[in-house]
């Protein structure tokens, strides 16, 4: 191979090169020589490189840029390092993390939104073309060790199969190693874990201590402890992106009592505070205003006074859960301390992926998914009846809008909102000794994620490639941040950047921002949206207005117009076209235009299938459907799940108890149905059958339930109401068990496997789940076999 700084790096791979030299017949003869087999490393002072990118945090929340949520690590990280108060993401997960790592713009790359709500168009369809290798990939065939930890979410959701294909998760992105979880959140007692693309469960019970924040962490120290043990002269790439402090925000007990009674004077309060102690700081303007509250955000004093210490409690938890991260990031830099390996570590301590989450309703939530599903139920005297649950396992909760605003200080608005700051600009902390001389110091340039990936090339010394496996690039939109590291001074390069996010829009040009806030707040997720020609276009000056305070929109509307036409042009560009403003009606397939993984009315199941997500098991929401399993019973009588979809907070299960055939209907971890048989399973094989009669009339309605033993009616009964859109952002389908919290209390989260053999699971929607007999022949399922040849 030749010298390091001869290789050709352009081009990936790099080409295997043939020596030509003196070709001898007997390997002893002296003149046969060969090159040494060196192993490809990047070129000579290329640092490690660490990204740590935090969840649903806002500009106001960390105590490194003056939030009430005490991040020690960060503090410490500054202290040596740079903060960054001008450095953008895109207003929400996924398209954040794909940018970030792509080094384009969202759009470009497929991710305009989540992932769970893909459709067909370009540039929302969720699959990074081929023309933009991610930066794992670039770094890993270059010589980098790569590895990632912690949250995905950039998996398209009919490729989130057992079976693949796999060229969009972690291992096919470049990153030879991961641990995490590939959907957009996780319960953080009992997460649904993958190692490489394997799932895998936790070895221990939140009761035994597990929390899945010091999970990520340990597996993070392990893997750096091994690599440098066996390649301490390969520099490693890791991204470490633990999913905290997204919904739901769980955390130890003993934390949460550190900040009780630290938030009784309420968001507004909170708000005023954080605003004094960022001017302290440095890292706003002292000319800066702090924005008003939106009329749709209501004022603490405005809500009910038996509330208010459930609200108090919501945001002790927050605050909790964002140090206890932070304690968690801390442990992984004292690894690189401890190694000698921390001052030539470039790293990105990224505080948030957008703004603070409002997607917890206007009180707050136990169940997040509530609100969307079932408002009536979302009540003040149930967050006042469970408040001991919040941040527990038996929660599933999120804080109200008005401490997502807060979190936001000084500026408008929240996750979601790409038009305003407040959705999108996070305090961002660069460290790196060797390469920095500057400490302590604060930069203002403006950035953007898509500015990390070039970063990182330059100062690793690389090009960025014109081919990757034989695919020409598409150039990197972003711009290298070095410059910036030691010049404060130094004027800013990344001039013009356009946001969007379920046609919220904006365009920061030199100093100007147009901007537009679409539609219904971000937490209303279901419902008519008005027209986009109603949109008020607002324009602000942020060389003077840092925290967009003072709409000059009327008074200069040629420079609304000279902006909105460059969004305009720049979104033609990027894909951002056609607009989309739907929100969980894109979470439908059928209505989205994204591919299906199930075909037809009907899925095939057999035991030991795991992890069928919402987009890979067959849609039995809002339909009438069926279950029915051959199974084997022991001669000491059933016991187990049979299939379940769903947990603890939603789903269904179909499951044996007390040697009884039973199934178990959950709402919202609030409402809960079941329908037993009245008389135990047979020993030997038998059909057990589950027909769910949907009364219609609509989404979310009730169903009559029937349960069969080889077609004899054993059990029935009814099932009131039902989810409309979700079981679970998180919890899958399984045959034969059911992996973390339990959707029925009649089982555990382990030991519950069906104790005979199950020797296939038919689920059947809409006229296939009509069978006249209640039963499925043998021709019948030959038949649905020889229709998937």
């Amino acid at each position: 191979m030749p010298a390091l700084h001869d290789i050709q790096r352009s081009t990936l791979p790099i080409p295997d090169m043939k020596p030509v030299a003196l070709t001898t017949y007997d390997a002893k003869d002296p003149d046969t020589r060969f090159p040494p087999i060196t192993p490809l490393r990047p070129p000579a002072g290329a640092p490690n490189v660490l990204i740590v990118l935090l969840d649903d945090v806002g500009f106001g929340a960390s105590s490194a840029f003056g939030g009430p949520c005490r991040t020690p690590t960060a503090e410490r990280l500054a202290a040596s390092g740079l903060k960054y108060n001008r450095f953008h993401t895109t207003a929400l997960c996924s398209p954040t993390r794909a940018a970030m790592l792509s080094g384009r713009n969202h759009h470009a790359v497929g991710m305009g939104g989540i992932t769970e709500i893909a459709t067909s168009a370009p540039g929302y369809n969720s699959l990074r073309p081929n023309t933009c290798a991610p930066l794992a990939e670039i770094l890993k065939l270059n010589g980098y060790a790569t590895a990632q930890f912690g949250k995905c979410h950039e998996v398209p959701v009919f490729e989130a199969t057992p079976i693949g294909p796999y060229h969009h998760w972690p291992t096919g992105s470049g990153f030879e190693h991961f641990f995490g979880f590939i959907g957009g959140e996780n319960n953080q007692y009992y997460p649904e874990l993958y190692e490489g693309t394997t799932p895998i469960q936790p070895d221990r019970t939140p009761e035994q201590g597990y929390h899945l924040m010091e999970d990520l962490a340990d597996k993070a120290i392990g893997y750096i402890h091994q690599q440098k043990a066996i390649a301490p002269d390969q520099p490693f790439f890791i991204y470490f992106a633990p999913g905290a402090t997204h919904a739901p925000h769980h955390v130890p007990k003993d934390w949460i009592e550190k900040y009780k009674g630290k938030f009784d004077q309420g968001w507004d309060k909170v708000r005023e505070d954080t605003f004094a102690r960022q001017k302290q700081l440095g890292v706003i303007p002292p000319e800066c205003e702090l924005t008003r509250r939106p009329d749709e955000i209501p004022a603490w004093d405005a809500m009910e006074a038996r509330l208010r210490p459930v609200l108090a409690r919501e945001m002790e938890i927050y605050a909790a859960f964002l140090e206890y991260a932070d304690h968690h990031v801390g442990r992984v830099i004292d690894t690189l301390s401890d190694l000698d390996i921390l001052d030539d570590t470039l790293i990105y301590y990224i505080i948030g992926d957008n703004g603070a989450s409002a997607e917890g309703s206007l009180i707050g939530a136990w169940n997040d998914k509530a609100a969307a599903e079932a408002p009536d139920l979302a009540t003040p005297e149930l967050m006042i009846e469970r408040i001991d649950e919040l941040g527990s396992a038996r929660a599933q909760n999120h804080y109200a809008v008005g401490w997502a605003h807060a979190m936001d200080t000084p500026y408008q608005w929240t996750k979601q909102v790409a038009s305003h700051f407040g959705g999108t600009r996070n305090g961002t902390i660069i460290h790196w000794p060797k390469g920095i001389k500057a400490k302590g110091e604060l930069r203002s340039q403006f950035h953007h994620v898509i500015d990390v990936a070039p970063t990182i090339l330059e100062v690793a010394g690389l090009p960025q490639p014109s081919f990757v496996n034989g695919v020409m690039q598409e150039p990197l939109h972003g711009v290298g941040m070095r410059y910036s590291f030691d010049d404060a001074k130094a004027a800013e390069r990344h001039e013009t950047q356009y946001f969007e996010m379920v046609c919220n829009r904006g365009l920061y040009h030199k100093g100007w921002t147009a901007v537009t806030r679409h539609g219904n707040p971000p937490w209303v997720v279901v419902g008519a949206q008005p027209p986009l020609s109603d949109d008020t276009w607002e324009l602000y000056d942020t060389t003077k207005d840092w925290s967009q305070a003072h709409d000059l929109a009327k008074e200069m509307p040629e420079k609304v117009a000279e902006l909105k036409r460059l969004f305009d042009l720049e979104a033609s560009k990027y894909n951002v076209f056609p607009l989309d403003d739907r929100k969980a009606e894109r979470t439908n397939p059928d209505i989205a235009g994204r591919p299906m993984v199930v075909h037809g009315n009907t899925q095939l199941l057999f035991a030991g299938m795991r992890r069928l997500g919402e987009n890979t098991a067959i849609n039995t929401k809002n339909k009438s459907h069926s279950v029915t399993a051959e199974v084997e019973v022991p001669s000491n009588g059933a016991k187990g799940v049979i299939a379940a979809h769903g947990g603890h907070m939603g789903g269904w299960s179909l499951y044996a108890h007390d040697g009884k055939l039973k199934y178990h209907y959950n709402f919202l971890g609030l409402l809960r149905f079941e329908v037993e048989a009245g008389s135990t399973l047979p020993t030997g094989k038998h059909q057990v059958r589950m027909e769910f009669d949907y009364d219609g009339g609509g989404l979310g309605k009730g169903a009559g339930i029937t349960l069969y033993v080889d077609g004899t009616k054993v059990g029935e009964g009814r099932v009131a109401r039902t989810h409309a859109y979700l079981f679970s952002m998180d919890e899958t389908m399984d045959v034969g068990c059911e992996a973390g919290e339990p959707v029925s209390e009649d089982y555990g989260p382990t030991d519950n496997a069906f104790n005979g053999t199950i020797h296939w699971v038919q689920i059947d929607i809409d006229a296939a789940a009509a069978d006249a007999d209640h039963m499925i022949g043998a021709e019948e399922r030959y038949r649905l076999a020889m229709a998937r040849q």
